[in-house]
């Protein structure tokens, strides 16, 4: 499966080699906290890293602006922008003490491919640009994508209410706060002119297992599940003396929701067990810290709820259930349920024209030809969506993402980047 590095020079692949690594090295100096890297979004940490792309895409005499939601837009200097590109395209933000690949691999990988076009003066199909954009993970707002929903006109007034988990700001004054057009934004205006985007193609590293339990350096992407989402469900109880009252009296929050959940997890198993496809996770599961005592029964519960599918009618058919079953547990237990406002992302297929050329290319490289689907979201789906024909290519890493311990080797990232080429420069 590790076929060699199918390009043209040797004196080439060592150049990229190094940027290559000198970039990930500098993004990572840049990000790191604790035990892993942090890139918040609309922060210092995200600033920090679209500053390093942009340097860099001025060392090697690329022209560069930043769009009307924020994002970082990089191009061939010949390039006036006027006609529809090519668009390669990922994230650079990151959730707290992740990984230093989830998403700036796609980064990377545009920007290797714009500087190789235009060291070699080479010309393509048609305009191939990078767009970096910001706030694809969920983790401080509640809303993925942001970055590229905002260019479509997809976010929404709750969307932009959002407040950061500890500080407040709200994602209104976070984009304010990157000279974003929030006016446009909030009016739903698509700031992405239809005649910038002809196609979408995205990197990405796989952040679940099955690339490296099948030994797949690289891979084309098929699909893209969707979610339902509540960032924050609360179940109110009644409070109690742990000692006092029995089991029958109790409105015991905790035991509710840990009731609920058990019947989640059973309708989630017999739903596999019919083939669907589906993953369901509560993320964030928390009693008041000010109230909380060993001999206090809990009266109130706050926790998040998610379900993934690549299907519209599967989220809807389970998140039925849970409704659902929130009410039976209410009537069982005497406790209520009040959620704030579900977040929805749309499922996405990718193009079926790209998905064949990307396989093609990877036969003709002698890389996996191997389609999978991703379980996670990204902006690819966003694109999509939105009616541009999309495309992504996942590279091998270790260890799953959203933590430290990413490992995406620099020789599978290399034929990710090679695969990519193939196709910007159509075979050539």
């Amino acid at each position: 499966m590790n076929a060699p590095l199918a390009v043209p020079d040797v004196a080439e692949i060592a150049d990229m080699r190094a940027l290559a690594a000198r970039l990930f090295d500098e993004l990572a100096s840049g990000s790191e906290s604790g035990k892993g890297i942090t890139r918040e979004c609309f922060a210092d940490g995200e600033n920090r890293a679209l500053a390093l792309i942009r340097d860099t895409a001025v060392e090697f005499g690329l022209r560069h602006h930043t769009d009307r939601a924020g994002n970082l837009v990089v191009a061939l200097s010949d390039d006036d922008l006027t006609k529809p590109a090519l668009v390669l395209g990922s994230h650079i933000d990151s959730v707290p003490e992740g990984g230093n690949f989830d998403g700036a691999a796609g980064i990377i990988a545009g920007l290797l491919c714009l500087i190789r076009l235009a060291k070699g003066k080479v010309k393509t199909p048609q305009p191939v640009r990078l767009l970096a954009m910001r706030g694809e993970e969920s983790a401080y707002y509640g809303r993925a994508n942001i970055g590229s929903r905002a260019l479509f006109g997809l976010l929404t007034p709750s969307d932009l209410n959002a407040k950061r988990r500890g500080t407040g700001r709200t994602l209104r004054e976070a984009l304010a706060g990157v000279d974003a057009d929030v006016a446009a934004i909030e009016r739903g205006e698509r700031l992405l002119p239809l005649s910038f985007a002809s196609h979408y193609l995205e990197l990405h590293i796989e952040q679940g297992p099955v690339m490296v339990a099948r030994d797949l350096s690289t891979a084309v992407v098929t699909g893209i599940r969707g979610n339902l989402r509540h960032r924050r469900v609360t179940c109110r109880g009644e409070a109690g003396h742990s000692g006092t009252v029995p089991r029958w009296l109790r409105k015991d929050a905790l035991f509710a929701v840990a009731d609920l959940l058990m019947r989640l997890d059973e309708h989630w198993n017999r739903l596999l067990e019919r083939g669907l496809d589906l993953v369901v996770t509560t993320g964030v599961c928390n009693t008041d810290p000010e109230l909380q005592a060993l001999s206090r029964i809990p009266d109130e519960v706050y926790f998040s709820f998610e379900v993934r599918s690549q299907s519209f009618e599967t989220l809807e058919g389970f998140y039925e259930l849970f409704r659902s079953e929130c009410r039976a547990v209410s009537q069982l237990r005497g406790v209520t349920f009040e959620f704030d406002e579900r977040v929805y992302s749309e499922p996405a297929k990718m193009d079926d024209a790209i998905v064949g050329r990307l396989s093609a290319a990877s036969q003709r490289l002698g890389y996996p030809a191997e389609l999978i689907p991703s379980g996670a979201g990204h902006d690819a789906a966003v694109f999509s969506n939105a009616g541009v024909p999309s495309g992504m290519i996942f590279v091998r890493n270790r260890n799953g993402s959203h933590n430290p311990n990413e490992d995406m080797t620099i020789d599978d990232f290399l034929r990710g980047v090679e695969l990519m080429y193939s196709f910007v420069t159509g075979g050539t």
